[in-house]
């Protein structure tokens, strides 16, 4: 897929949590085709401590609107100086890169974290081709649960936070719809520990499972090698022949 390097426009920057923000770009022309699980290398401005581009999910593409949605979590000098932006500020953007889930019927799309921005989008894609999404999202509190009114615009949705203090208390893979309902496939993405657990329920289930990494990616085309990642078919880079990984090929202990 043709990767483009353009400066988008922002046309709103909106606060969900005290570090979870929701961008929205937009272009003058009609923004590029892109699929579930691609990302975004973001160029940081007016920081001198960040010298290298941030990867973010792609979290939505809005034709109507010809607008990109980036989730991005304000924990470093880069991403907080890119959340200070304002409306009218240009963004400069290396998209589409990496890979892409498979869109499949029948499928469990665990988030947790930023991790939930992917599951949106591809989720999204789900409806658009008549089939219904099923979303199970983890995270601390309640406040973290990021985007909840937009999921369950789209499918079903289950959630589970650690204090219990919206869904069901615990880890995803506790959530009880795993005990009551099958899936056909899962796929996930989110913070490390959360994505090798949802793996090992999906091995011991005999479900088919893709991962979306979150390494280290600087330049996303390969040639830094800061995101390779040990796999069966040796040293992969998670930003050329990922992010998304189906776990067989990983060497996670799972």
């Amino acid at each position: 897929m043709k990767k483009y390097l353009i400066d988008l426009t922002l046309t709103s920057v909106e606060w969900l949590t005290d570090r979870h923000v929701l961008m929205k770009l937009t272009h003058d022309e009609a923004l590029p085709e892109a699929l579930p699980g691609q990302f975004v290398e973001v160029r940081i401005d007016n920081e001198p401590s960040t010298f290298l581009r941030r990867p973010i999910s792609i979290n939505n593409i809005d034709r109507a609107r010809n607008e990109l949605w980036l989730l991005v979590a304000a924990i470093g000098n880069g991403t907080r100086r890119l959340t200070k932006l304002k409306a009218g500020e240009k963004v400069n953007c290396l998209f589409p890169l990496g890979n892409t889930f498979k869109v499949q019927e029948g499928s469990l799309l665990v988030g947790g974290g930023v991790g939930m921005a992917p599951m949106f989008f591809l989720g999204k894609v789900m409806v658009e081709q008549g089939l219904v999404p099923s979303f199970l999202l983890g995270a601390r509190t309640a406040s973290d649960v990021l985007l909840l009114d937009e999921f369950r615009k789209l499918g079903l949705v289950y959630v589970t936070t650690e204090d219990g203090s919206m869904g069901e208390k615990g880890f995803v893979t506790n959530h009880s719809i795993l005990k009551e309902k099958s899936f056909g496939s899962i796929a996930t993405c989110g913070p490390k520990p959360m994505m090798m657990a949802v793996a090992r329920y999906a091995k011991a289930h005999g479900i088919a499972c893709e991962a979306s990494l979150e390494n280290m990616m600087a330049c996303g085309l390969g040639a830094c090698l800061c995101c390779v990642e040990k796999t069966v078919k040796g040293n992969l880079c998670v930003c050329k022949d990922g992010p998304v990984f189906n776990i067989d090929e990983l060497l996670w202990q799972i």
